[in-house]
C-alpha cells in the first residue's frame, strides 16, 4: 500500500474519537514507529509502497479507543522513550513542564522523592536531568513498579523503587531536598465528560478521586513532607486545574511558605510549588 494511503486509513479510523488534527498525529506516530522513520523521512516517502504487517490489528485497536501509546507499547516524555501498558498512566505533556521546572531548580546531588511514580517517568527523567541526584520513587502498584524498573534499566539510570501507599506514612524513607507528586486528582463526576480512550483503558486508581475529597492525596503527601523535607526543601505538585486555590490554602494552613501556583502552556493552573 502507498504510504499516504496507510496514513489516511489510520487517520480515518480515529478521527471520530480525536478530531482531524490529532488523528493525523496518531497516524504519523504509528507509521514512524512501525517503519522506523522520523518525520522528515515520512514526508519524503509519502508516495512509496510500504508494508506494515500488523496494520489491520493496529487500526482495529485504535478504532476501539485503545490509546496509541498502549498499542505501540511506548510513550515519549521529555524526549525520552518510556514503556507503557495498561496498568500505568500514560505520561502527559503538562507533566513534562513540571519536570523541567524541578530540573531547573534542583541542586546538584539533590535527594528526590517521587510519590505515585507509575511508569517512572518523573523519577527517571529527574535522575537523568539532575546531576548526581539520588532518586527514590514509590507506588502502590506492583505492576507499575515492574514497568518503572524496566524503564530505568533501559534508560541507564539508578532509581530506588519502593512499594508503598501514598496515603500512608513514608517517613521511613528518610529526608529529601525535593518531593514531587502527580497524584490521582480528577473528580469522579468528571468521567462523563472524558474521552473513551482515557476512561476505558487507563487505570482509574491513577486518575480519579472522590468528589467530596479531591485533596486526599495532596494532603497525605503534604503531611509526609512536613516530616521529610530538609530545610529549604521544595514540594511540587501537578494539580487539578480547578483546585489550585484549594491546594494553596491547604499548604498555607499546614505551615508551608513561598507557595506559588504556575500555569501550563495552555494557560491552565497546573503546578504548585512550596517550601516548608
Amino acid at each position: 500500500m502507498i504510504l499516504r494511503h496507510i496514513i489516511r486509513t489510520i487517520r480515518d479510523a480515529v478521527e471520530p474519537l480525536y478530531g482531524l488534527h490529532e488523528a493525523e498525529s496518531v497516524a504519523r506516530l504509528v507509521v514512524c514507529d512501525r517503519l522506523e522513520y522520523n518525520l522528515s523521512q515520512l514526508v519524503t516517502h509519502y508516495d512509496e509502497e510500504c508494508d506494515i504487517v500488523d496494520l489491520e490489528r493496529i487500526v482495529e485497536e485504535l478504532r476501539r479507543g485503545r490509546p496509541v501509546q498502549y498499542v505501540l507499547g511506548r510513550a515519549e516524555f521529555c524526549e525520552l522513550e518510556f514503556e507503557v501498558e495498561e496498568g500505568v498512566l500514560i505520561p502527559r505533556p503538562e507533566t513534562e513542564e513540571l519536570v523541567y521546572r524541578i530540573a531547573e531548580t534542583a541542586k546538584r546531588g539533590a535527594r528526590i522523592l517521587d510519590i505515585g511514580t507509575g511508569s517512572g517517568a518523573i523519577a527517571i527523567t529527574l535522575a537523568k536531568f539532575v546531576k548526581d541526584a539520588e532518586v527514590v520513587a514509590v507506588d502502590i502498584s506492583h505492576e507499575a513498579l515492574v514497568i518503572a524498573e524496566r524503564n530505568a534499566k533501559r534508560l541507564g539510570v539508578k532509581v530506588d523503587f519502593v512499594k508503598a501507599d501514598a496515603l500512608g506514612d513514608l517517613s521511613s524513607l528518610g529526608e529529601f531536598d525535593v518531593i514531587v507528586s502527580n497524584p490521582p486528582y480528577i473528580p469522579q463526576s468528571d468521567i462523563v465528560d472524558m474521552r473513551k480512550n482515557v476512561v476505558d483503558f487507563e487505570p482509574h486508581t491513577a486518575l480519579f478521586v472522590p468528589d467530596d475529597d479531591i485533596l486526599k492525596f495532596y494532603r497525605a503527601t503534604a503531611e509526609n513532607a512536613t516530616k521529610m523535607l530538609r530545610e529549604g526543601g521544595s514540594l511540587w505538585f501537578e494539580i487539578y486545574e480547578k483546585a489550585g486555590e484549594e491546594v494553596c490554602v491547604m499548604l498555607c494552613e499546614m505551615g508551608f511558605t513561598q507557595i506559588e501556583l504556575f500555569e501550563d502552556a495552555n494557560a491552565k493552573p497546573r503546578m504548585v510549588w512550596s517550601r516548608r
